[in-house]
């Protein structure tokens, strides 16, 4: 197998939003009220080049994102992207020579703007996301939590995610994405309600491809909730899970916007035998390449 990491533009949010200022609703509050940015970071899809067909997790984000809707506070005041089509994960999977038929399977951690951009480029692709994730999009209520499904394309009707009450390490459900089980859901709730994350087993290693779990790999083992999540004690509670199933195997833990996520899949740097990292100041975010092909 083969895992790609697929930067799909830039994303500029506030340095609240990615670690948590506060509790409860002011804590919801400052990731629109803060006047301090953050640096820009990257925004991650990821495409597995598996045996039994390409799975691509998450599309990543999309030119239309630059023309946000000027009704919503979030995305006038809170976010900016910086992509180009020719940085869209289509694309960048054709430069590959993965063309649109060769993607099996398309799963979305969660229904973002920024993981769901790109799915005009998977027609032909069987599409998986969390039933209960779409459901939260539906209605005037989707759109002020920051859901755009007027921008999905018309033939969009994502297949529920077939959870299984099958344990992975403290996570009380999975569902397995392959016939060989070594491509794993696991529900990682925090950022949105069920958000989740999907696991890569090689052998007696894991790459956890983690959506939004967390924006960085330090703020996940510090347990530092972002500024996003509706219900800090069930994110708190996720990143506790997560650190837990980290020392029970070596772990690539890999968020979509951490600037470092490329290259720790490419290092294969797992959270047991990294450097420990530091809580890394947000403004001081490097740039990433556009596109990274590391080998699994």
């Amino acid at each position: 197998m083969r895992i790609h990491a697929i930067q799909t533009g830039r994303v500029l949010v506030k340095r609240a939003q990615i670690s948590g200022r506060g509790r409860g609703l002011w804590r919801q509050l400052q990731p629109v009220l803060s006047r301090q940015w953050a640096d820009w970071s990257p925004t991650f899809a990821w495409a597995i080049e598996h045996p039994e067909g390409v799975i691509v997790v998450d599309t990543g984000a999309a030119a239309h994102l630059k023309s946000p809707p000027r009704w919503h506070p979030y995305f006038q005041l809170a976010v900016r992207f910086d992509i180009e089509p020719e940085q869209e994960a289509g694309p960048q999977l054709k430069k590959l020579g993965i063309g649109p038929r060769d993607v099996r399977t398309v799963v979305l951690t969660h229904l973002h703007v920024d993981h769901d951009g790109g799915l005009a480029h998977f027609p032909h692709s069987r599409v998986l996301a969390d039933g209960n994730e779409t459901a939260r999009t539906a209605g005037i209520k989707g759109a002020l939590l920051g859901y755009l499904p007027k921008r999905w394309p018309q033939w969009f009707d994502p297949e529920p995610i077939a959870w299984q009450p099958v344990p992975y390490g403290r996570f009380s459900h999975s569902a397995r994405l392959t016939g060989a089980g070594d491509v794993i859901a696991i529900p990682t709730p925090g950022h949105t309600p069920n958000h989740l994350s999907v696991v890569v087993r090689d052998g007696d290693a894991q790459i956890v491809l983690a959506g939004d779990a967390s924006y960085l790999d330090s703020t996940m083992l510090a347990g530092a909730v972002d500024g996003i999540s509706p219900d800090e004690n069930v994110a708190r509670r996720t990143l506790a899970d997560i650190r837990a199933l980290c020392a029970q195997h070596p772990s690539v833990y890999l968020p979509s916007h951490d600037p470092n996520s490329a290259d720790r899949l490419r290092r294969r740097d797992t959270v047991t035998t990294a450097e420990p990292p530091q809580m890394r100041n947000a403004a001081t975010w490097p740039p990433s390449a556009t596109i990274v092909a590391p080998v699994m």
